[in-house]
């Protein structure tokens, strides 16, 4: 499902209104190869909502849930803790060494914010350059995103479940080759 809400809005220069083609919000059901099922909601007219971005995932022993707007904290619930005791619990992902970059950071109980997890993606990323080893997330990741994203929209267009099948075309050095070619710059 995908909708346009408000079809119309202000013009950026202020002088009249202009026409959105843009989506407001879409939803979508997936079948994982697992056999699992997921439901991905995505909208940005969500009032009071910064940067929620959430991952919950639920399975016959527990759930988990992080949400962005409170990145240091995950929630957790297991089915093996006594009846009496059940329920969601926090655990701080910076306490006791828990994130691998703790370290790096604060003592125990200091958070960190969104800024570090840029700081922690060009660590990862110089370290790749360094040792020769593949960087993730890479350019065939963010095709294979966007190969979801495109079949999603299929399924809503067409009203029925779309396969996707993720291209191969894309090697691991992908990112860095395609964007020499794109330059114009040869080897």
């Amino acid at each position: 499902l995908q909708q346009t809400f408000t079809k119309k809005r202000p013009a950026a220069n202020g002088k009249g209104t202009i026409t959105v083609d843009v989506d407001d919000a879409l939803l979508f059901l997936a079948r994982m190869s697992n056999g699992a099922t997921a439901s991905f909601e995505a909208t940005r007219v969500a009032a009071g909502r910064k940067n929620y971005n959430r991952i919950e995932i639920n399975g016959t022993k527990g759930s988990l849930v992080w949400n962005f707007e409170r990145m240091n904290e995950l929630e957790f619930f297991s089915f093996d803790d006594e009846p009496r005791a059940q329920g969601f619990r926090t655990i701080m992902c910076m306490n006791g060494g828990a994130h691998p970059y703790a370290g790096n950071y604060w003592p125990d109980g200091h958070i960190i914010g969104y800024e570090h997890t840029f700081t922690n993606h060009l660590y990862d990323f110089l370290i790749a350059l360094k040792s020769s080893k593949p960087f993730r997330p890479d350019f065939a990741d963010g095709v294979a995103n966007q190969e979801v994203l495109d079949a999603s929209l299929a399924s809503a267009k067409n009203g029925r479940w779309v396969k996707v099948e993720h291209s191969q075309k894309f090697g691991k050095d992908s990112g860095p080759r395609l964007l020499k070619k794109s330059a114009g710059i040869s080897h």
